[in-house]
């Protein structure tokens, strides 16, 4: 008799445990879901993307619907080191257009670009010429180069159609 009740008391409380544990996971369900919904209206109010680019500005674009913009062989003076003669830097900027994107309707074509060549180009010369030879040289610094005219270009087109900066070539004298 004594291992029946003992029986029907653990059913019981598993029952019992089963039911609180259901009622737990669809009060927590539920929760989550007004808390994400939540960050998404606050991200979509502050125009924040929530997936897709990294912590410089950059997002990821399939290939298939880029499109490059170079602008070769920019020689640039560099911002001179105590003691030491001026430097430049010989330079290749290449800007990846998404060709997807509203922007790139009417910014996007070579046309275009090569009107605003001289413009982007001063930017570039601004923000590269702003560091010094040593600086240059190591890649977090290139790395924050790139974000800064990535930032600054998207600025003066009013639009994020240019996606990625990329530096190549670059000599030292």
């Amino acid at each position: 008799m004594k291992k029946n009740l003992l029986s029907i008391l653990i059913l019981a409380l598993l029952i019992v445990n089963i039911v609180l544990t259901s009622i737990m996971m669809f009060s927590t369900v539920s929760a989550s879901k007004k808390t994400a919904k939540l960050v998404t209206d606050i991200a979509s109010v502050l125009k924040l993307e929530i997936e897709g680019a990294d912590e410089n500005g950059i997002r990821e674009v399939p290939l298939s619907q880029t499109e490059t913009y170079n602008i070769s062989e920019l020689t640039i003076a560099l911002r001179p080191e105590e003691g030491e003669n001026a430097h430049y830097c010989l330079l290749t900027v290449v800007l990846s257009m998404d060709t997807k994107s509203k922007g790139y309707k009417n910014f996007g074509s070579a046309e275009t670009m090569e009107k605003y060549k001289t413009l982007i180009s001063s930017e570039i010369n601004t923000i590269i010429g702003s560091y010094s030879m040593d600086e240059l040289r190591a890649t977090s610094t290139q790395d924050e180069a790139k974000g800064k005219i990535l930032a600054s270009i998207q600025a003066m087109f009013d639009s994020d159609f240019i996606y990625n900066v990329s530096i190549s070539d670059i000599k030292f004298s």
